[in-house]
């Protein structure tokens, strides 16, 4: 395949040459056709034909049709080589005034640019130097690009630019495509796991009178029919368990949720959540099914058990790892003992000594909390289940039989990531509405946090919620592990960012 020269463009004039060019095609009667039909793809024209000789290509006379963009082209006179991208991949074509007329060629065909979309027919044949090409005996103009493309060999190399304009992106960077392609399949696999382990999908409001299922700032708006605010969903949860109490034994739902909170590597205001909720079981059922849908992903994804993420060998191989949130606190963290998690002096003593701001209103629980977050979190590598979450961080979740200050709870850490979080679903609806007002209580004085009462959902759990268990896994998240990115931006196709400083 041939590589052009690289010549430098002023852009301002580029572009008014381009628009002057559309302008004149019109003129001559161009409308942006739209009856051109492509019969294949460059990815299966490879693999059909990149085997066959140049005389049984000949022999067969292979007729295609194919459409794309123009990002390379090399003019030599009478006849010219370029290149079209479609959404598979690349595949040269060979163009000469005899094939399309003298008249065309030159009158159209050299006066088209590097960016432009264009259908072309013809038959397939090798060069001298054995490369699959198109001889082109009808070429068309579908699109008029009126913008130069970026380098075709580096791309955009500005990382805010590459969000911001992130179709320029993808013609440049063929890796993207990829990832988003693998993006794609990754949550395929996830909802065909799900339907074939007997789970139904749902669909619940996105629009929501109270903010719940979650501790977190929500995106606020307004229903003017109803002159009511209304709030973007930060969590599914309390509509999902209502459709449990209704008689429902099996759902997931795989949508997007909203969180008016931090832009970052890790976090994107908004993101792709699946939840999950089985009737008559536990957590530690959960706990088994998330671990045999991440490894069924695993094994579909990859030849190997084992991936690489970062420096990581990240095994799928064993069985997860389990540790209580104290016993990883105490194996991460030789100053602190057993002792220590016991004492709210000493908790607060060891928060204040580590950066963390304590609040004079956190229990036990809370601070307990912090530090792992503070202090174990990033530790965690390799897959492991982080359990016996406090009381005070976990208002949803059941309380642990033997030490009720705990909850039957879980959270799924892979490279430092929190990917998961569980638990055995509480459905004693008075200890739900003590819970509740405590959450209102404990949290009123931080401005950035809404926590609402939602007697909704108390009424509904008064009906009866069979014992049940429940999964949140952050999609976002797991496929940028999977995909091996650095920052979450990278697996979403058009992240929130803050306002461009032009």
């Amino acid at each position: 395949m041939f590589k052009e020269k690289n010549t430098p463009i002023n852009m301002s004039n580029e572009n008014k040459i381009r628009k002057e060019k559309l302008a004149n095609m019109k003129k001559n009667g161009f409308d942006f056709p739209n009856n051109f039909k492509k019969t294949i793809s460059s990815m299966k024209i490879h693999k059909l034909y990149g085997n066959k000789t140049n005389n049984e290509l000949k022999i067969q006379n292979i007729q295609i049709s194919v459409a794309g963009r123009m990002i390379q082209r090399r003019i030599m006179g009478k006849a010219s080589f370029f290149i079209l991208q479609d959404i598979e991949g690349k595949i040269q074509v060979y163009i000469t005034e005899k094939s399309i007329t003298s008249k065309f060629y030159y009158d159209n065909f050299k006066k088209w640019d590097i960016g432009d979309i264009l259908g072309v027919h013809g038959y397939l044949f090798k060069t001298k130097t054995n490369e699959l090409s198109i001889y082109a005996q009808k070429i068309i103009i579908l699109t008029k690009s009126l913008r130069a493309l970026p380098d075709k060999f580096h791309g955009l190399s500005n990382q805010e630019k590459r969000y911001r304009q992130r179709y320029l992106d993808l013609i440049s960077n063929n890796q993207l495509f990829k990832i988003f392609k693998n993006r794609a399949n990754i949550i395929q696999l996830i909802r065909k796991f799900m339907i074939e382990n007997h789970f139904i999908e749902v669909e619940t409001p996105m629009l929501h009178n109270i903010p719940g299922g979650a501790s977190a700032r929500p995106f606020e708006t307004y229903h003017n029919e109803i002159s009511k605010k209304m709030y973007l969903r930060i969590a599914p949860e309390l509509y999902l368990k209502k459709l449990i109490i209704g008689g429902f034994e099996r759902i997931f739902e795989l949508n997007r949720n909203f969180r008016n909170e931090g832009v970052s590597a890790r976090h994107n205001p908004e993101f792709t959540m699946m939840e999950a909720y089985v009737a008559y079981s536990d957590y530690q059922y959960m706990m088994k099914f998330t671990e045999k849908l991440l490894k069924n992903i695993i094994s579909c994804l990859f030849n190997s058990n084992i991936i690489q993420y970062k420096t990581y060998d990240l095994n799928f191989k064993n069985s997860f790892s389990q540790l209580t949130m104290k016993e990883a606190i105490l194996k991460f963290n030789s100053n602190i003992c057993l002792s220590d998690l016991k004492n709210l002096k000493s908790l607060q003593k060891i928060g204040n000594n580590i950066g963390i701001e304590i609040n004079k209103e956190w229990k036990i629980g809370k601070i307990i909390n912090e530090i792992f977050e503070k202090t174990v979190e990033k530790n965690l590598i390799q897959p492991t289940f982080i359990t016996e979450y406090p009381v005070e961080v976990s208002p949803l979740a059941r309380r642990n039989n033997i030490n009720p200050e705990f909850t039957d709870r879980f959270e799924l850490f892979i490279a430092g990531y929190e990917i998961g979080n569980g638990f055995s679903e509480l459905n004693d609806a008075k200890d739900q509405k003590n819970r509740f007002l405590e959450q209102i209580n404990t949290t009123e004085k931080e401005k950035d946090k809404n926590i609402f009462y939602d007697s909704d959902y108390i009424e509904a759990l008064k009906y009866g919620l069979p014992p049940t268990s429940g999964l949140g896994i952050g999609i976002d998240r797991l496929i940028m592990i999977l995909t091996n990115q650095k920052s979450i931006r990278e697996v979403i196709l058009f992240p929130t960012l803050r306002p461009s400083l032009k």
